[in-house]
Protein backbone atom coordinates (compact mmCIF):
# COMPACT_ATOMS: atom_id res chain seq x y z
CA UNK A 1 0.00 0.00 0.00
CA UNK A 2 0.89 3.68 -0.28
CA UNK A 3 0.27 5.14 3.18
CA UNK A 4 0.13 8.74 4.43
CA UNK A 5 1.16 9.16 8.11
CA UNK A 6 0.81 12.48 9.91
CA UNK A 7 3.03 13.03 12.96
CA UNK A 8 5.62 10.90 11.20
CA UNK A 9 8.58 12.43 13.06
CA UNK A 10 7.04 11.72 16.43
CA UNK A 11 7.78 8.86 18.81
CA UNK A 12 4.99 6.58 17.56
CA UNK A 13 4.77 7.93 14.02
CA UNK A 14 8.42 7.22 13.25
CA UNK A 15 8.21 3.64 14.54
CA UNK A 16 5.07 3.18 12.47
CA UNK A 17 6.91 4.39 9.35
CA UNK A 18 9.71 1.90 9.96
CA UNK A 19 7.43 -1.07 10.47
CA UNK A 20 5.18 -0.35 7.49
CA UNK A 21 8.18 0.12 5.21
CA UNK A 22 9.67 -3.14 6.50
CA UNK A 23 6.39 -4.83 5.51
CA UNK A 24 6.86 -3.60 1.93
CA UNK A 25 4.63 -0.53 1.94
CA UNK A 26 5.43 2.92 0.56
CA UNK A 27 5.11 5.61 3.24
CA UNK A 28 4.55 9.35 2.89
CA UNK A 29 5.51 10.99 6.17
CA UNK A 30 4.02 14.34 7.18
CA UNK A 31 5.07 16.55 10.10
CA UNK A 32 5.58 20.22 10.93
CA UNK A 33 8.17 19.42 13.67
CA UNK A 34 6.33 21.31 16.39
CA UNK A 35 6.96 18.30 18.65
CA UNK A 36 8.38 15.81 16.16
CA UNK A 37 12.11 15.19 15.90
CA UNK A 38 13.92 15.15 12.54
CA UNK A 39 16.42 12.65 13.96
CA UNK A 40 13.65 10.06 14.20
CA UNK A 41 13.45 9.95 10.41
CA UNK A 42 17.10 10.57 9.50
CA UNK A 43 17.77 6.87 8.86
CA UNK A 44 15.06 6.85 6.16
CA UNK A 45 16.79 9.48 4.00
CA UNK A 46 17.34 8.00 0.57
CA UNK A 47 14.95 5.11 1.14
CA UNK A 48 12.93 4.72 -2.05
CA UNK A 49 9.94 3.55 -0.01
CA UNK A 50 9.80 6.79 2.00
CA UNK A 51 8.99 10.39 1.10
CA UNK A 52 8.34 13.37 3.35
CA UNK A 53 6.10 16.43 3.30
CA UNK A 54 6.67 19.22 5.82
CA UNK A 55 3.17 20.43 6.56
CA UNK A 56 0.79 21.40 9.36
CA UNK A 57 -2.24 19.09 9.25
CA UNK A 58 -4.41 21.99 10.45
CA UNK A 59 -4.08 23.36 6.90
CA UNK A 60 -5.59 21.87 3.73
CA UNK A 61 -3.75 18.72 2.61
CA UNK A 62 -3.07 17.68 -0.98
CA UNK A 63 -1.19 14.50 -1.75
CA UNK A 64 -0.44 13.70 -5.40
CA UNK A 65 -0.80 10.13 -6.58
CA UNK A 66 -2.91 7.32 -5.20
CA UNK A 67 -3.13 6.84 -1.41
CA UNK A 68 -4.39 3.54 -0.02
CA UNK A 69 -4.36 4.34 3.70
CA UNK A 70 -4.31 7.48 5.85
CA UNK A 71 -3.08 7.40 9.46
CA UNK A 72 -3.55 10.50 11.61
CA UNK A 73 -0.94 10.51 14.40
CA UNK A 74 -0.15 14.24 14.60
CA UNK A 75 -0.66 15.80 18.04
CA UNK A 76 1.31 16.99 21.04
CA UNK A 77 0.98 14.15 23.55
CA UNK A 78 2.65 14.82 26.90
CA UNK A 79 0.38 15.97 29.76
CA UNK A 80 3.25 17.39 31.80
CA UNK A 81 3.01 21.19 32.18
CA UNK A 82 6.76 21.28 32.88
CA UNK A 83 7.46 20.16 29.32
CA UNK A 84 7.62 22.78 26.55
CA UNK A 85 6.34 20.06 24.20
CA UNK A 86 3.38 19.03 26.34
CA UNK A 87 -0.15 19.81 25.25
CA UNK A 88 -0.80 22.20 28.18
CA UNK A 89 1.83 24.50 26.63
CA UNK A 90 0.55 24.03 23.08
CA UNK A 91 -3.20 24.22 23.72
CA UNK A 92 -4.36 25.81 20.47
CA UNK A 93 -2.08 23.65 18.34
CA UNK A 94 -3.36 20.55 20.16
CA UNK A 95 -6.98 21.44 19.51
CA UNK A 96 -6.26 22.24 15.86
CA UNK A 97 -4.46 18.92 15.31
CA UNK A 98 -7.41 17.04 16.78
CA UNK A 99 -10.14 19.04 15.07
CA UNK A 100 -8.88 20.64 11.83
CA UNK A 101 -6.19 18.00 11.35
CA UNK A 102 -8.69 15.17 11.67
CA UNK A 103 -11.02 16.91 9.21
CA UNK A 104 -8.25 17.42 6.66
CA UNK A 105 -6.88 13.88 6.95
CA UNK A 106 -10.39 12.45 6.62
CA UNK A 107 -10.73 14.56 3.49
CA UNK A 108 -7.68 12.84 1.99
CA UNK A 109 -9.11 9.43 2.89
CA UNK A 110 -12.42 10.36 1.28
CA UNK A 111 -10.80 11.66 -1.91
CA UNK A 112 -8.73 8.49 -2.30
CA UNK A 113 -11.29 6.00 -0.92
CA UNK A 114 -8.56 4.99 1.52
CA UNK A 115 -8.59 3.14 4.84
CA UNK A 116 -8.34 5.71 7.65
CA UNK A 117 -6.85 5.12 11.11
CA UNK A 118 -7.21 7.70 13.88
CA UNK A 119 -4.70 7.67 16.74
CA UNK A 120 -6.93 8.29 19.73
CA UNK A 121 -6.02 7.88 23.39
CA UNK A 122 -6.84 6.41 26.77
CA UNK A 123 -7.38 10.04 27.84
CA UNK A 124 -10.81 9.60 26.22
CA UNK A 125 -11.76 7.96 29.53
CA UNK A 126 -10.56 10.86 31.69
CA UNK A 127 -10.21 10.02 35.39
CA UNK A 128 -12.21 6.81 35.03
CA UNK A 129 -15.00 5.64 37.30
CA UNK A 130 -14.85 2.26 35.55
CA UNK A 131 -11.82 0.01 35.94
CA UNK A 132 -10.29 -1.42 33.83
CA UNK A 133 -11.41 0.75 30.93
CA UNK A 134 -13.33 -0.91 28.11
CA UNK A 135 -14.24 0.73 24.83
CA UNK A 136 -17.93 0.97 25.75
CA UNK A 137 -17.15 3.24 28.72
CA UNK A 138 -18.04 6.88 27.93
CA UNK A 139 -15.49 8.42 30.26
CA UNK A 140 -15.26 10.92 33.12
CA UNK A 141 -13.67 14.01 31.60
CA UNK A 142 -13.37 17.63 32.73
CA UNK A 143 -14.14 19.64 29.56
CA UNK A 144 -12.29 22.77 30.77
CA UNK A 145 -9.46 21.31 32.87
CA UNK A 146 -5.73 21.42 32.13
CA UNK A 147 -5.91 18.21 30.11
CA UNK A 148 -9.11 19.16 28.29
CA UNK A 149 -7.38 20.47 25.16
CA UNK A 150 -6.05 16.98 24.52
CA UNK A 151 -8.97 14.95 25.88
CA UNK A 152 -11.63 16.90 24.05
CA UNK A 153 -9.67 17.20 20.80
CA UNK A 154 -9.45 13.41 20.69
CA UNK A 155 -13.10 12.95 21.66
CA UNK A 156 -14.06 15.34 18.87
CA UNK A 157 -11.73 13.51 16.48
CA UNK A 158 -13.44 10.21 17.27
CA UNK A 159 -16.89 11.74 16.73
CA UNK A 160 -15.85 13.25 13.40
CA UNK A 161 -14.26 9.98 12.30
CA UNK A 162 -17.47 8.08 13.00
CA UNK A 163 -19.50 10.79 11.23
CA UNK A 164 -17.37 10.33 8.10
CA UNK A 165 -17.77 6.57 8.40
CA UNK A 166 -21.55 6.74 8.73
CA UNK A 167 -22.27 9.59 6.29
CA UNK A 168 -19.50 9.28 3.68
CA UNK A 169 -18.95 5.52 4.15
CA UNK A 170 -15.22 5.97 4.75
CA UNK A 171 -13.44 2.80 5.88
CA UNK A 172 -12.34 4.17 9.26
CA UNK A 173 -10.71 2.67 12.35
CA UNK A 174 -9.91 4.15 15.78
CA UNK A 175 -7.08 3.04 18.05
CA UNK A 176 -7.18 4.14 21.69
CA UNK A 177 -3.53 4.20 22.72
CA UNK A 178 -2.55 3.64 26.35
CA UNK A 179 0.76 4.68 27.94
CA UNK A 180 3.61 3.65 25.67
CA UNK A 181 7.38 3.85 26.06
CA UNK A 182 10.56 2.94 24.20
CA UNK A 183 13.37 4.40 22.10
CA UNK A 184 12.77 7.82 20.47
CA UNK A 185 10.80 9.28 23.36
CA UNK A 186 11.80 12.90 23.89
CA UNK A 187 14.14 13.24 26.84
CA UNK A 188 12.54 16.56 27.74
CA UNK A 189 8.86 15.77 27.28
CA UNK A 190 8.22 15.38 31.02
CA UNK A 191 6.65 11.92 30.94
CA UNK A 192 7.31 9.62 33.85
CA UNK A 193 9.44 6.90 32.22
CA UNK A 194 11.90 9.32 30.53
CA UNK A 195 12.13 11.28 33.78
CA UNK A 196 12.80 8.21 35.93
CA UNK A 197 15.31 6.67 33.51
CA UNK A 198 17.33 9.87 33.23
CA UNK A 199 17.38 10.42 37.00
CA UNK A 200 18.39 6.81 37.64
CA UNK A 201 21.14 6.85 34.99
CA UNK A 202 22.54 10.04 36.55
CA UNK A 203 22.38 8.37 40.01
CA UNK A 204 19.93 10.99 41.22
CA UNK A 205 16.87 10.72 43.44
CA UNK A 206 13.72 9.81 41.52
CA UNK A 207 11.04 12.49 41.95
CA UNK A 208 7.35 11.64 42.22
CA UNK A 209 4.63 14.29 42.19
CA UNK A 210 1.86 13.34 44.60
CA UNK A 211 1.98 10.19 46.73
CA UNK A 212 2.74 7.83 43.83
CA UNK A 213 -0.39 5.74 44.33
CA UNK A 214 -1.72 6.61 40.87
CA UNK A 215 -1.42 3.73 38.41
CA UNK A 216 -0.52 3.38 34.76
CA UNK A 217 -0.23 0.46 32.33
CA UNK A 218 2.85 0.73 30.14
CA UNK A 219 3.13 -0.87 26.69
CA UNK A 220 6.45 -1.26 24.88
CA UNK A 221 6.41 0.55 21.55
CA UNK A 222 7.01 -2.54 19.36
CA UNK A 223 3.94 -4.24 20.82
CA UNK A 224 1.82 -1.14 20.32
CA UNK A 225 2.87 -0.72 16.68
CA UNK A 226 2.06 -4.37 15.97
CA UNK A 227 -1.44 -3.83 17.35
CA UNK A 228 -1.98 -0.68 15.29
CA UNK A 229 -0.90 -2.42 12.09
CA UNK A 230 -3.26 -5.31 12.81
CA UNK A 231 -6.04 -2.73 13.12
CA UNK A 232 -4.97 -1.09 9.83
CA UNK A 233 -5.26 -4.39 7.98
CA UNK A 234 -8.59 -5.24 9.61
CA UNK A 235 -12.09 -4.07 8.72
CA UNK A 236 -12.90 -2.91 12.28
CA UNK A 237 -14.55 0.51 12.51
CA UNK A 238 -15.19 0.97 16.22
CA UNK A 239 -12.57 1.98 18.82
CA UNK A 240 -10.07 -0.63 19.97
CA UNK A 241 -7.88 -0.29 23.06
CA UNK A 242 -4.22 -1.06 22.40
CA UNK A 243 -2.06 -1.20 25.50
CA UNK A 244 -0.54 -3.48 28.10
CA UNK A 245 -3.05 -4.44 30.82
CA UNK A 246 -0.32 -4.92 33.47
CA UNK A 247 -1.08 -2.13 35.95
CA UNK A 248 1.61 -0.62 38.19
CA UNK A 249 1.73 2.24 40.70
CA UNK A 250 4.13 5.08 40.06
CA UNK A 251 5.93 4.19 43.32
CA UNK A 252 6.51 0.63 42.11
CA UNK A 253 7.58 1.91 38.69
CA UNK A 254 10.26 4.03 40.37
CA UNK A 255 11.49 0.99 42.30
CA UNK A 256 11.63 -1.09 39.11
CA UNK A 257 13.56 1.56 37.16
CA UNK A 258 16.09 1.86 40.00
CA UNK A 259 16.41 -1.93 40.16
CA UNK A 260 17.00 -2.34 36.41
CA UNK A 261 19.56 0.50 36.27
CA UNK A 262 21.18 -0.16 39.66
CA UNK A 263 20.47 3.22 41.22
CA UNK A 264 20.47 3.22 45.03
CA UNK A 265 19.20 6.76 45.62
CA UNK A 266 15.91 7.25 47.47
CA UNK A 267 12.61 8.31 45.91
CA UNK A 268 11.48 11.86 46.74
CA UNK A 269 7.83 12.92 46.86
CA UNK A 270 6.99 16.43 45.68
CA UNK A 271 3.81 18.46 45.40
CA UNK A 272 2.52 20.98 42.92
CA UNK A 273 2.83 19.54 39.42
CA UNK A 274 0.02 17.01 39.35
CA UNK A 275 -2.96 18.37 37.43
CA UNK A 276 -6.27 18.30 39.28
CA UNK A 277 -7.71 16.03 36.58
CA UNK A 278 -4.72 13.66 36.54
CA UNK A 279 -6.20 10.14 36.24
CA UNK A 280 -5.70 8.08 39.39
CA UNK A 281 -5.97 4.73 37.59
CA UNK A 282 -5.31 3.62 34.06
CA UNK A 283 -5.62 0.05 32.76
CA UNK A 284 -6.93 -1.11 29.38
CA UNK A 285 -9.40 -3.90 28.87
CA UNK A 286 -7.96 -5.44 25.70
CA UNK A 287 -10.67 -8.05 25.14
CA UNK A 288 -11.67 -6.49 21.80
CA UNK A 289 -8.07 -6.34 20.56
CA UNK A 290 -7.49 -9.93 21.60
CA UNK A 291 -10.73 -11.16 20.03
CA UNK A 292 -10.94 -9.07 16.85
CA UNK A 293 -7.26 -8.49 16.05
CA UNK A 294 -5.77 -11.57 17.74
CA UNK A 295 -3.35 -9.17 19.44
CA UNK A 296 -1.80 -9.18 22.89
CA UNK A 297 1.43 -7.54 24.14
CA UNK A 298 4.47 -9.80 24.40
CA UNK A 299 7.06 -7.63 26.16
CA UNK A 300 6.74 -7.05 29.90
CA UNK A 301 7.81 -3.84 31.63
CA UNK A 302 11.14 -5.21 32.90
CA UNK A 303 12.09 -6.41 29.40
CA UNK A 304 10.90 -3.19 27.79
CA UNK A 305 12.91 -0.99 30.15
CA UNK A 306 16.06 -2.95 29.31
CA UNK A 307 15.34 -2.36 25.61
CA UNK A 308 14.75 1.36 26.21
CA UNK A 309 17.67 2.30 28.47
CA UNK A 310 20.44 2.06 25.80
CA UNK A 311 18.68 4.80 23.82
CA UNK A 312 18.81 7.14 26.82
CA UNK A 313 22.45 6.23 27.51
CA UNK A 314 23.32 7.22 23.95
CA UNK A 315 21.35 10.48 24.01
CA UNK A 316 22.73 11.48 27.41
CA UNK A 317 26.31 10.58 26.36
CA UNK A 318 26.73 8.45 29.49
Amino acid sequence: MRILISGAAGFLGSHLCDKLIALGNEVIGMDNFITGNKDNLAHLAGNEKFSFIRHDVANFIFVPGKVDAVMHFASPASPNPASPFGFPNLPIQTMKAGALGTHNMLGVARDHKARYILASTSEIYGDPLEHPQREGYWGHVDPIGLRSVYDESKRFAEALTMAYHRYHHINTGIVRIFNTYGPRMRLDDGRVIPNFIQQALKKEELTIYGDGSQTRSFCYVDDLIDGIIKLLYSEEHYPVNIGNPDEITIVDLAKLVNEVIGNTKETVFLEGKVAGDDPMRRQPDITRASTILKWEPKINLHQGLKKTIPYFLEKLNL
